[in-house]
């Protein structure tokens, strides 16, 4: 006979249906697998226990779960950014960045990293569109003991100053926009330029919307822009900086404000700085340390 699970039975009930459940996997060949779904099974069985949905209730559940992944295409990721409001992404990042104490923490990817950013020189700007407050953002990527990390990449993503992505907006913002992939210099320093970021809300015409407005939690998330550093040896890591005085900096929606993460983004006024940049002048300028942990089996992430 094909299979080992064990076949329905009249007996299950409340107090057998789990182990029985979880019985179903043991024969599973991937044991990372096996035991995950073990898990999985006794955490959801234990969560519907204490709950005791009524019939109407859990195909409300499994309605949302069907609309969320109707929603998902190929810019917009309706279970990350369910996971992200949960804070499950910020646990999976918290468990999987447990780093050195001088290492950059690292927080969510987000639901916006759809698409690949295009690669730029140092310098080049990622405002495609020109808009109104032009910010130079300077930094360097460095090994936890300060060791300058030469052609290292950095990824980086945000939305506009009216606080939209380019996925977000394709009728007035073109692909790429507040995107580019760089190259560290030989002292791993990298430098671009593009406007000072917008708190901005997560999309609300969805399920995960919806949710939020049932539970009456604000969408926002806090002015940031987003970064992926790797260099060979070393620990990739995903981060944002915040805008200081941001709003909503103590209420992220996605719950992955990091003190250290917090930013000051200086008004200047150098007329010469501005020029050297190609920026008009005054201008705000911001800096940031991206400071990766060694790996052991060496690398590029």
């Amino acid at each position: 006979m094909h299979g080992t699970a064990p076949s329905a039975s009249a007996d299950l009930d409340e107090t057998t249906v789990t182990e029985a459940a979880v019985a179903s996997f043991r024969d599973t060949p991937d044991p990372r697998l096996r035991a995950c779904l073990s898990i999985l099974v006794r955490h959801l069985h234990a969560a519907v226990r204490e709950m005791e949905p009524t019939l109407e209730e859990w195909e409300v559940a499994v309605d949302f779960l069907t609309a969320t992944g109707q929603k998902c295409d190929d810019t917009r990721q309706e279970f990350v950014l369910l996971s992200d409001v949960l804070g499950i992404s910020s646990l999976v990042e918290n468990i999987n960045h447990r780093k050195s104490s001088v290492a950059t923490e690292a927080t969510v990817l987000g639901p916006f990293h759809m698409t690949d950013s295009p690669e730029r020189e140092l310098g080049d700007s990622i405002d495609e569109v020109g808009k109104t407050e032009p910010c130079l953002v300077t930094g360097r990527i460095v090994s936890v003991d300060g060791t300058p990390l030469p052609g290292a990449g950095v990824d980086v993503w945000q939305a506009d100053e009216d606080g939209y992505y380019d996925v977000q907006r394709p009728d007035v913002l073109p692909p790429g926009n507040g995107r580019g992939l760089f190259t560290a210099d030989g002292e791993g320093s990298f430098s671009f330029t593009t406007v000072v970021p917008s708190y901005y809300p997560i999309p609300t015409d969805g399920p995960v919307g919806r949710l939020l407005l049932a539970t009456n939690r604000h969408p926002y998330r806090p002015a940031h822009i987003h970064f992926i550093a790797t260099a060979n040896g070393h620990i990739p890591v995903t981060t944002h900086i915040f805008v200081a005085e941001s709003p909503y900096l103590d209420s992220d929606a996605v719950f992955a404000v990091k003190s250290s993460l917090i930013t000051d983004f200086h008004r200047l006024d150098d007329p010469g700085k501005a020029a050297e940049h190609g920026l008009p002048n005054p201008y705000v300028h911001a800096h940031v340390e991206l400071v990766l942990e060694p790996s052991r089996g060496g690398g590029r992430g």
